[in-house]
């Protein structure tokens, strides 16, 4: 299999998962991450690894050369920025875009020309159900998959007449270090007594909990189940424009969808017993 895969964020989760699976497959691939050292054994499968920072212009550029025309793009690098929208810091909230928003959007600037030239490409942008959705705690990480949702969108249509095709990966709940991330983001339980947002935080790290450890736990998916839904929709011959994978991310999207704003407000209060 000839096609040239680039995929960003492969030093765990999801981004490596995919990497295995493709590599494994046959397929060509380029795994890369911010440091190359994280990507230790995807040679394994046939990959080769490149350092690719996707907050760094020279970065993108350096390794979007070294691969020569990409012909499939897996926008997968990210983490989730939580906490409450008046106490995270604005210097967050631009290094929450940079790397959801603005690095993918770079990079798929970047590989657009040669796909084009040849009249053949994919662009798979791994989004979350959160860009269809908003859950308590991650107002900034839902605005930024909300916006890799209407860019993708807009790209669809785009780019169609080049003869390439815009996919997006929308998981629930993944069972990787993500929410960690997230967690130690929203430095989710207060010491400080005065701290107006100490309850609410309390109430968003104990719904983590039950998502990703708890009871609720039965209901979330791997990085392989998420992998193996990347790797059907490059070797799809029409892929769906969008894979909402889980029974839980479908219904809470659903919920959003056909509930009333209000009605929906009361759901999540009562869902993360919010104060």
């Amino acid at each position: 299999m000839d096609d040239r895969i680039l995929i960003t964020g492969c030093s765990s989760g999801i981004g490596k998962a995919a990497a295995q699976q493709l590599g494994a497959a046959g397929h060509t691939v380029y795994a890369t991450a911010r440091k190359p050292e994280t990507l230790a054994g995807l040679s394994e499968f046939g990959c080769t690894t490149l350092a690719l920072d996707v907050d760094d212009e020279r970065s993108m550029v350096a390794a979007v050369r070294e691969v020569g025309p990409v012909d499939v793009l897996v926008n997968n690098a990210g983490y989730g920025l939580y906490g409450p929208v008046e106490q995270v810091g604005i210097d967050d909230v631009r290094r929450q875009f940079e790397t959801n928003v603005f690095g993918l959007t770079r990079l798929t600037q970047l590989v657009l020309p040669a796909m084009r030239e040849q009249h053949r490409g994919r662009i798979i942008n791994v989004s979350s159900m959160g860009g269809r959705t908003t859950l308590p705690g991650g107002g900034f990480y839902h605005a930024s998959k909300h916006a890799v949702e209407a860019i993708s969108d807009a790209l669809r249509l785009e780019v169609k007449p080049f003869g390439i095709e815009v996919v997006l990966i929308e998981p629930g709940v993944v069972r990787t270090p993500w929410a960690e991330t997230a967690l130690d983001h929203q430095d989710a339980v207060s010491d400080d007594p005065d701290d107006p947002y100490a309850g609410y935080k309390k109430a968003g790290a104990d719904s983590f909990e039950r998502g990703y450890s708890g009871a609720l736990a039965r209901l979330s998916i791997s990085a392989d189940d998420v992998a193996k839904v990347i790797v059907r929709a490059i070797e799809a011959r029409r892929p769906k424009a969008r894979y909402l994978i889980s029974p839980m991310a479908k219904s809470l999207v659903a919920a959003k969808t056909l509930l009333p704003d209000r009605a929906h407000d009361a759901l999540l209060r009562q869902q993360y017993k919010l104060p």
